[in-house]
């Protein structure tokens, strides 16, 4: 088989993410983007905990722990979200924004 330009291995990841964030639905590449950045997100929380407890401010610990709150709680509904609705292809995004030609276009081109 041929390879076209709408197999995955055209498109880098940072192509993917901007993709992603032009066109309807979350496509993998963004989907793991988002996770890191909640990761790193949750460690420097982690550490601003820490050093909350550690000046022993119990404002800035509550404050901490709200955001943690947030954090977390953000994090859940994200992932209950795309649970519901699911994962959308690089190649159909593209195909939504018109980058690449699609199957039914090129059939019916031939068929006229």
């Amino acid at each position: 088989m041929e390879k076209t330009e709408s197999d995955s291995g055209d498109v880098s990841s940072a192509q993917a993410v901007l993709l992603g964030a032009l066109v309807p639905g979350v496509n993998g590449p963004t989907w793991i983007t988002l996770k890191s950045s909640f990761l790193l997100l949750g460690l420097c929380l982690a550490v601003m905990l820490g050093l909350a407890f550690s000046s022993s401010d119990s404002s800035l610990m509550l404050h901490v722990a709200f955001l943690v709150l947030i954090c977390v709680t953000l994090f859940l509904l994200l992932s209950w979200f795309l649970a519901q609705t699911g994962l959308v292809s690089v190649e159909h995004q593209m195909q939504e924004m018109g980058l690449v030609k699609n199957d039914q276009q090129d059939t019916s081109k031939k068929s006229k």
